[in-house]
């Protein structure tokens, strides 16, 4: 092997490893943004269908307990999401009604698309709640693309 070959090969091994890191590093990203996703999704949920969303119903749909529920909450009133008062039902600030609209939106394209690959409503639903933290614009956009001509 050459000088030159051997530099290519080093080149093409640091990119593909930088490559890798940068991967890495958007997963780990999603998976922070993905339970202020979830709950922004669901207090919007919980406000259409109710008119309010009350901590003890964010906390029976999340599955978790009423301690973590009051410990997000707080996150997401530090980070601008929602607005609350102590023992009040919780709601979404503008910020926070556009992110609960987005993640739907991204939800509703990753749900059809394993929908029209012919998997059952219930995989499909559950599938689409994980993926649609993760899911690249680009892939989500060929995902709607395809959807639309099944």
């Amino acid at each position: 092997m050459t000088d030159d070959e051997n530099l290519d090969s080093t080149e093409a091994e640091a990119r593909a490893v930088e490559f890798r890191a940068e991967a890495f590093i958007g997963v780990r990203e999603a998976r922070r943004s993905e339970v202020a996703e979830d709950y922004v999704e669901l207090i919007a949920e919980l406000i259409h269908q109710n008119g309010e969303a009350r901590p003890v119903d964010i906390a029976t749909r999340m599955g978790v307990t009423a301690p973590t529920v009051a410990k997000t909450l707080g996150r997401l009133a530090r980070d601008g999401l929602i607005t609350r008062a102590k023992y009040r039902s919780v709601f979404l600030t503008e910020e926070g009604r556009a992110l609960a609209k987005k993640c739907r939106h991204r939800h509703e394209i990753v749900l059809r698309f394993l929908l029209s690959l012919g998997l059952d409503p219930e995989t499909a639903e559950r599938d689409a709640e994980g993926i649609e933290h993760h899911v690249s614009e680009r892939t989500l956009a060929l995902f709607a693309a395809f959807s639309q001509r099944s």
